[in-house]
């Protein structure tokens, strides 16, 4: 049985994990400057990390995918196999969009683009420090099987905070400042004054997926799609350039 996490003390283990010196340094500063987060390590390579890692407590790992002899993503899939309660979890740091969906695959609570700054970053490690909470609070009957994933979110409209469940969300679209949230139980969408990369930092990674410049699509609501387009409903949503490498390599292991 692995260690709980010890409300009490308020921070969470990390290593930081970048063959590229100035980004381990950024990435170690970040964590440093975060009061709930405890750097206990920081490493040039994922061998020594990995290393590290079997002999101590490490609840969260930030690390970059391209590292040479064992690659972030490599070291994913081995702390992947560990049974859940011993998991390190991951929030990965790199510069190549293209590998969001093997981050998807090994379950990392995140991914963060470089150049990113502290603002996206404290996103990202509050995500984990929710879902670390949500992981020490006690089991019933009837909690959900993935208590990781949260069932709502709140979303400002108007002058108000209105509550929106996440399995009702088809599809975000952006609209100038705003963003359309189309639902399914709703024949109009909710109009809602953040910006889609807002909202792409809010919904969890692996249920909905950055496919278009203007459009976040819910992954449970696909039907069908094409090289070029999602239909959800009777809605069609274009995959730009920028995005298709990634969906269309999630979509392949449906079909293998």
């Amino acid at each position: 049985m692995g260690k709980p996490y010890d409300q009490s003390r308020m921070k969470l283990s990390c290593v930081a994990i970048d063959d590229e010196p100035l980004a381990l340094e950024l990435l170690s500063k970040f964590i440093k400057q975060t009061s709930f987060l405890n750097l206990i390590g920081k490493f040039s390579n994922a061998i020594d990390a990995l290393s590290f890692i079997n002999q101590n407590e490490v609840q969260l790992a930030f690390m970059d995918i391209q590292m040479p002899d064992l690659s972030g993503m490599e070291l994913a899939r081995v702390l992947d196999g560990k049974k859940n309660s011993d998991k390190t979890r991951i929030i990965f740091a790199t510069a190549y969009h293209q590998f969001a969906i093997e981050g998807y695959k090994v379950e990392a609570l995140d991914y963060l683009l470089k150049p990113y700054s502290y603002e996206e970053f404290l996103n990202a490690a509050t995500k984990a420090f929710a879902y670390f909470e949500r992981q020490a609070q006690p089991k019933n009957e009837s909690a959900s099987i993935d208590s990781a994933t949260p069932e709502y979110i709140f979303l400002k409209v108007e002058y108000q905070l209105v509550k929106v469940m996440l399995k009702d969300i088809a599809y975000v679209e952006a609209y100038k400042d705003y963003v359309k949230v189309h639902l399914l139980s709703k024949p109009n969408p909710v109009l809602s004054l953040t910006s889609l990369k807002s909202m792409e930092e809010l919904l969890p990674s692996d249920k909905f997926m950055r496919v278009h410049r203007s459009y976040i699509v819910s992954l449970d609501h696909i039907d069908s799609v094409s090289k070029n387009m999602i239909q959800i409903g009777k809605n069609h949503i274009s995959v730009s350039d920028n995005y298709r490498e990634g969906f269309l390599e999630f979509m392949s292991r449906w079909m293998n």
